[in-house]
């Protein structure tokens, strides 16, 4: 007896029949049979399910003499089934990674219960993958299992078959089935969850929901689309044959009246001459099943033009209610247009009145929170120049990053414009709002945001892929607002006055966010390391991958979920998503730990024992620190090809390197990552690299460009022979598991990873 049956019907769908498969059958819980129903297909679809029935033994094919239609079908697959637990996947969908192991890790967690609800994704024929919006009614705190009284809020999730998990003898015991027509799922599912003594939740994304660009069956204009009235007339007879669950009929019915609006409004679904007679239809229902109870204030006025029925008065109202739709959104364009021109007025005025020397705005990161290099030169100020008042800009949801004694400013108001206008000393480490107007007396210091590596500037002129829309006239005229640049190297000073021509000096001092490195405490590195989850005594891997501008999807190359296993339990993962990736990194291992949000990078560093990255300007950061890096370029040549970047990474790395996550797994498993060839190369790394990253960089800074020190009164240099970093957490705990980490016999060749 398998734990899983997964039932597939099929029809119609043979270009995307393979990826379907093949997503259930290459899961890495294997232990399932996999029943797909041709529901009498005319396409290659039968053919497709016998060839992977004939290498597959756990693939039963069924076919069907004629077209029966999905719910059918599906009832065809669980006559068939053997399994513990009953999954059904529409044949255009696939099962994301490792979504049956986390669903029986979640089945057993939750006790085996009737019915298990997990999350979804729509993926879109352009490449977007966006999650259901009503994710958080499957968070997993609380009770588990439960009843559906203790949690009414699931049904509120989309009420379909495939984001369910069904115990097969509960389904059997009830007697459920799927009916024919359109619409099978809704007297399936309401039924379900009514009945079911147990359910639990699963905070994952299992199935990734194909949107079409054609052929959908519920976007074909058709009148089988009157079957949703015979799908209620269903599910009200189920209440009614249980007077039990009597107190569930005034949400059903609000359900179907939202339901049979959504269908009457679709343009897509109904012909033109049947929407008159789908409204009739639908106000006969409203009131057959109609149960007198307060009706939220938001469908209101739905539910009246239902009970009214009159498909010309529905027409009429909600064509002046898209009238009135547009008229607020042009009143609201103009109101924005006004504001606008209010605040340039503003800032006109205010670029009139004096400087004021002893402020300071700083922002970073188009307005993310306080971090990176103005984010350390902020404090900087604070500490060696307090007669400067500092003010931050950032977006509202960052605010709370901001320090108490920092004035918070939010981009667009007037209280930004005046800051921008009178303060003496503008801090960024990208451009202000390309409409600054740099006064006479202001001093802009630009930080930059790492080491560059990655083509950037002007040269991403021959980089079309790279450079998208990017306006270089108006990147030149933001350079030439600059008046000091920072670089951390001469590598640095070299690309930047290149790539950036302008008439700024550049500050060989260091970057100031790395000043952290040489200040931390060892036992500050373990607050960090509790506050993270990270087991004591494990090797903490921060994997930092940089941004991709040749994919369209930044899903990450690693199975980070698959290293963590084959490197067993004393290894962790600390995995940070790049910022415009848009959305963290899914996993369901408790070794793979999701960092992306995580406010400084520069934290998640001193936390770690080693870094795992591509091409990403951290190994420079990180190599101040003088832990071990691993870099993986397993896709060096599209990437050198799309971005192109300054020197051939592998021929100069900070440590090991791995062409595939094979080697990468090798690597770690042999202990080459901090072998003695992998400390050598950081060593030369380090010396090419990080030659002013003494913890002062900052105070320098603010020494030359704000107290106008001479350069003999500025604190040289610490030699990088007298640093002294923070060690790692790891290789300074006596339980550490390094200390038995089998170290490499021979030389490295970490060209390509292997000895």
């Amino acid at each position: 007896m398998p734990r899983f049956s997964v039932i597939v019907p099929v029809y119609q769908v043979q270009a995307y029949l393979h990826e379907c498969l093949e997503s259930v059958l290459t899961q890495s819980y294997p232990d399932l049979e996999l029943i797909a129903v041709d529901d009498c297909s005319p396409d290659a679809c039968g053919e497709i399910i016998d060839e992977f029935a004939a290498r597959d033994p756990r693939v039963k094919a069924v076919h069907l003499p004629g077209n029966a239609g999905l719910g059918p079908a599906r009832n065809a697959g669980m006559a068939q089934a053997t399994g513990d637990y009953l999954v059904f996947l529409d044949s255009d969908d696939t099962l994301t990674p490792d979504a049956l192991l986390a669903i029986a890790d979640r089945l057993k967690e939750t006790g085996e219960p009737d019915v298990l609800v997990y999350d979804y994704a729509r993926t879109y024929w352009t490449g977007e993958t966006v999650r259901n919006k009503l994710a958080g009614e499957l968070a997993e705190e609380g009770p588990a299992p439960f009843r559906l009284e203790d949690r009414p809020g699931v049904l509120r999730l989309l009420m379909v078959a495939w984001n369910k998990a069904y115990r097969r003898e509960f389904v059997e015991r009830e007697g459920f089935a799927f009916p024919p027509g359109y619409y099978e799922d809704t007297p399936w599912t309401y039924p379900v969850m009514l009945t079911a003594e147990t359910i639990a939740t699963l905070d994952r994304v299992c199935v990734h929901y194909r949107q079409r660009r054609q052929g959908n069956i519920l976007s074909t204009t058709s009148d089988r689309h009157f079957d949703v009235f015979e799908q209620y007339d269903r599910v009200f007879a189920f209440l009614d044959a249980r007077p039990e669950l009597a107190r569930w009929r005034p949400l059903l019915f609000r359900r179907m009246v939202d339901h049979l609006t959504t269908v009457y409004r679709k343009p897509d679904r109904l012909p033109p001459r049947s929407r008159a007679a789908f409204l009739r239809r639908a106000r006969a229902h409203y009131r057959r099943y109609r149960v007198p109870a307060p009706v939220p204030k938001r469908t209101r006025l739905r539910h009246a033009l239902v009970r009214v029925g009159a498909h010309r008065v529905f027409r009429a109202l909600h064509l002046a209610l898209a009238v009135r739709r547009r008229a607020a959104g042009a009143a609201r364009g103009l109101a924005r247009a006004v504001r606008a021109a209010a605040l340039q007025l503003h800032y006109r005025i205010q670029r009139r009145l004096p400087l004021r020397a002893d402020r300071a705005v700083f922002a970073a990161s188009w307005g993310r929170g306080h971090g990176c290099n103005p984010g350390a030169l902020e404090a900087a100020f604070r500490a060696h120049a307090p007669h400067i008042r500092t003010a931050w800009i950032a977006r509202p949801e960052h605010h709370h990053t901001v320090p108490a004694g920092t004035r918070r400013l939010t981009p667009g108001t007037a209280a930004y414009w005046t800051a921008l206008a009178r303060s003496k000393y503008l801090v960024n480490n990208v451009n202000f709002d390309h409409r600054l107007v740099k006064r006479p007396g202001q001093v802009f210091v630009q930080t930059q945001h790492g080491t560059p590596l990655k083509h950037m500037g002007l040269d991403l002129r021959e980089r079309p892929a790279a450079a998208g829309d990017m306006d270089f006239g108006r990147l030149l005229d933001g350079v030439d607002k600059w008046d000091y640049v920072l670089s951390a190297n001469r590598h640095t000073t070299l690309t930047w006055e290149r790539v950036y021509p302008g008439r700024y000096t550049t500050l060989e001092y260091g970057y100031p966010r790395n000043d952290v490195f040489q200040r931390t405490t060892s036992a500050e590195v373990a607050r960090l390391r509790e506050s993270l989850g990270i087991p004591e005594g494990s090797v903490a891997i921060l994997y930092a991958p940089t941004h991709r501008d040749y994919r369209r999807t930044q899903r990450t190359t690693l199975d980070l979920e698959r290293v963590v296993r084959r490197l067993g339990p004393r290894f962790v993962v600390l995995a940070r998503a790049h910022a415009w990736h848009g959305g963290p990194l899914a996993t369901t291992n408790g070794r793979v730990v999701d960092v992306t949000g995580h406010p400084s990078v520069e934290a998640l560093c001193l936390a770690s024992d080693a870094l795992v990255t591509d091409y990403s300007s951290i190994m420079f950061d990180y190599a101040n620190l003088d832990r071990p890096i691993v870099v993986h370029t397993d896709d060096w040549e599209a990437y050198e090809a799309a971005r192109g970047t300054y020197f051939d990474v592998r021929s100069f790395p900070p440590g090991a390197v791995a062409r595939s996550e094979d080697e990468l797994i090798d690597i770690f498993a042999t202990g080459h990552w901090r072998g003695s060839r992998s400390t050598q190369l950081r060593t030369a790394f380090r010396e090419r690299f990080c030659p002013y990253d003494d913890g002062r960089a900052a105070e320098r800074v603010v020494r030359h460009v704000v107290l106008g020190e001479s350069p003999e009164a500025i604190p040289p240099v610490v030699p990088l022979a007298e640093r002294h970093p923070v060690p790692s957490a790891a290789a300074a705990s006596p339980r550490s598991p390094l200390a038995t980490v089998p170290q490499p016999s021979g030389p490295l060749t970490v060209t390509d990873g292997r000895r």
